[in-house]
């Protein structure tokens, strides 16, 4: 929608000509619109790096949680504290939700200490907090099922999903993510997930995604048993055809359109969107496949790098027109869904941008990063170029990053075989100087072997080997 025709639009709504709701969800469609978001406010009170907020269902609250290991509730148009309290984990939060139709007074939160809790708010702004579940490792993401006041599920490094239902008092293990052959047989190892998603069309399909090439998707009607078995199968899964069997990506976020489209991030790759029917089946094609040229490819979405942490990825507007992404160069990614085209890109962070979290009703999203305030965005009037100068150096940075990191990846196994290759190296080369010591003192009548310290010596091949692990890259 131009200039002129957003124009047009609020002289059809003002002669009633169109609709109030129908001129609301165009006019925030508007790329003019989208092309004038700009920051707009500052919430502080964390004490440290900001990992999650969440607006509540009617868009007037909002929940952040953080390293600090706080959660705060903000009237953010007036960038103000309504709450805080301990959320009871011992490390990092990763997640807050408000569950809807509990008059946001229930939050749910996770974190690196692989608790699942819930705050519950009492009339008297007291906050009871307890642990509803745990994982072993980290627990990044949560999911609400749409339309539910208790039942949500979590995702966590050790593979599994849980479901819970804030009605009873334990969680149950869903289903258990491990790889698959091509022949869809299980290879035993767990996937560790770090993104987790419900189709909102159809609730009973939950994706996930992880330390894997593949999106998973299941159907949680056929999960119902024990997840200890690990013989759960994806319905569905997606992958871009050049990453399948790619051993150097994973993926960070997920997100569903009102459509059911998949939105997919990848760690030190692209942002691809799949539609339903770009799936690969329950049992993913080898590379090698000459019917993977066939696939149809999902748009992709450049220019962004997401290396140094476990970025979300978001859509936008009324009917998810635009798509979001934060960037380990502190900006803001805008771009326009259909086609892929960047339109708008603003720094939101001094270092990184993690997540962007879209109003429920307004062109306004909030984000948080590696500073410890959350940041409000919103149209404001402005004669500011949608993109800056410099757009092409910062997304050829963000390019000549992920081709240098995908150039030498080293695994821990060959780093360490590289490391034990060099100590013998070392030593085979202080026995031949004993050697050469020995021969040559017995050639002295007074002189005594040289000995070249081995405590010392060892020390320093010790640094050295600290210092090699530094400068590798390690994933």
């Amino acid at each position: 929608m131009g200039t002129i025709d957003a124009f047009a639009e609020i002289f059809g709504r003002e002669t009633g000509l169109s609709r109030p709701r129908c001129f609301a969800r165009r006019f925030s469609a508007s790329e003019v619109i989208v092309k004038r978001i700009n920051l707009c406010g500052k919430l502080n009170g964390h004490k440290g790096c900001v990992n999650t907020v969440e607006f509540n269902s009617s868009g007037d609250l909002l929940v952040s949680g953080s390293d600090d290991r706080q959660v705060l509730f903000w009237d953010w148009a007036t960038k103000t504290r309504r709450l805080s309290y301990p959320s009871g984990h011992s490390d990092n939060i990763f997640q807050a939700k408000i569950m809807p139709f509990s008059d946001d007074r229930k939050i749910v939160t996770s974190s690196g200490d692989g608790q699942i809790r819930l705050g519950q708010i009492s009339e008297d702004g007291q906050v009871d907090t307890k642990r509803l579940g745990r994982h072993q490792g980290r627990v990044f993401k949560l999911a609400v099922e749409p339309g539910s006041s208790n039942i949500f599920y979590s995702c966590g490094e050790d593979g599994f999903v849980q479901h819970f239902d804030l009605r009873s008092n334990f969680a149950t293990k869903l289903l258990c993510c491990t790889s698959l052959t091509e022949t869809g047989q299980q290879l035993g190892n767990n996937i560790s997930l770090n993104a987790i998603v419900i189709d909102p069309r159809n609730p009973h399909y939950l994706a996930v995604g992880g330390d894997d090439e593949f999106a998973l998707v299941y159907d949680i009607r056929k999960c119902w048993r024990d997840a200890s078995s690990n013989l759960d199968k994806p319905v569905n899964t997606f992958c871009p055809r050049h990453l399948i069997e790619a051993n150097n990506v994973h993926i960070t976020g997920l997100a569903y359109s009102c459509t059911s489209e998949l939105l997919v991030s990848y760690n030190d790759e692209h942002i691809y969107l799949f539609q339903k029917n770009m799936g690969l089946g329950p049992t993913p094609p080898s590379a090698s496949f000459e019917d993977t040229q066939e696939l149809e490819e999902p748009q992709v979405y450049q220019g962004h790098r997401n290396a140094q942490t476990v970025k979300g990825v978001s859509f936008f507007g009324p009917g998810d027109e635009y798509v979001l992404s934060g960037s380990d160069c502190g900006h803001i990614f805008v771009w326009r869904k259909k086609g892929g085209k960047l339109i708008r890109l603003m720094i939101g962070d001094r270092r990184v941008v993690n997540q962007l979290e879209p109003h429920p009703h307004m062109p306004i999203f909030a984000t948080c990063g590696i500073e410890s305030s959350v940041k409000i965005w919103a149209p404001t009037p402005t004669d500011a170029p949608p993109l800056p100068t410099n757009v092409e150096k910062v997304m050829e940075s963000n390019k000549r990053g992920r081709e240098d990191q995908a150039r030498v990846i080293l695994t821990p196994d060959v780093i360490m075989h590289v490391l034990r290759l060099q100590r013998r190296q070392a030593m085979a080369f202080v026995e031949r100087r004993y050697s050469r010591a020995d021969i040559e003192s017995s050639d002295e009548e007074n002189g005594g072997p040289s000995v070249i310290g081995s405590s010392d010596g060892n020390a320093s091949l010790e640094e050295d080997s600290a210092e090699n692990i530094r400068e590798c890259n390690i994933t």
